[in-house]
């Protein structure tokens, strides 16, 4: 008998892990996924787990301070960037290059999954892509110092130092899962919004 690779949704939907289709992909599922998978394995100070949900929200500020003006559609790509792992967890960067490239197959699949569910192409530009990423490693920072544990020192040869004016102002929020879920739906929604 062949292994399940099918994960049962709470809105209902199966969603195939090998073979994702855009059909499957509801933004309440991801948006719950994400926000009870904790960011750093957990290892983060305070009273409530630093929520991948919570880190995409920042993601896309950051982002869109990067790229002031930028199109709707590619702050959504932003928001979206960590989306797969709603089901896949997420994997400290040690631990990926320990897993092989099987994760990052996996990781591509749902991706573009879900990518097509939110009228976006299955793969960013890479322009769109590289901008992500940047903003991705200043969050990284973000959380590195203010509640991972990490010295500046240490962040900085992680993951750069990041501008001071992408910086400024910007908070680490630890919240209850439910608040950081009705946030992520509502900034997917007014995206869309923005987009049609």
């Amino acid at each position: 008998m062949a292994a399940r690779a099918w994960q049962r949704m709470l809105s209902g939907r199966r969603l195939d892990l090998l073979d994702p289709t855009p059909m499957d992909i509801e933004v309440e599922d991801i948006a719950h996924g994400l926000a009870f998978v904790a960011r750093w394995n957990g290892q983060t100070r305070g009273d409530w787990p630093y929520s991948v949900a919570e880190h995409s929200l920042l993601v896309e500020e950051i982002f869109n301070r990067a790229n002031p003006g930028i199109a709707a559609r590619w702050q959504l790509a932003a928001l979206l960037h960590d989306a797969p792992e709603y089901v896949i967890g997420d994997m400290i960067s040690p631990v990926k290059a320990a897993v092989g490239p099987g994760y990052g197959e996996l990781d591509l699949r749902l991706t573009a999954a879900i990518h097509l569910r939110f009228g976006l192409p299955a793969v960013l530009p890479q322009p769109i892509k590289k901008a992500i990423k940047a903003a991705d490693k200043v969050s990284a920072w973000l959380e590195a110092v203010r509640i991972a544990g990490f010295g500046e020192a240490e962040a900085d040869k992680l993951f750069g130092r990041p501008a001071a004016e992408i910086v400024t102002g910007l908070q680490i929020k630890l919240r209850p899962p439910a608040v950081v879920r009705a946030d992520y739906v509502a900034r997917v929604g007014q995206q869309l919004a923005a987009i049609i």
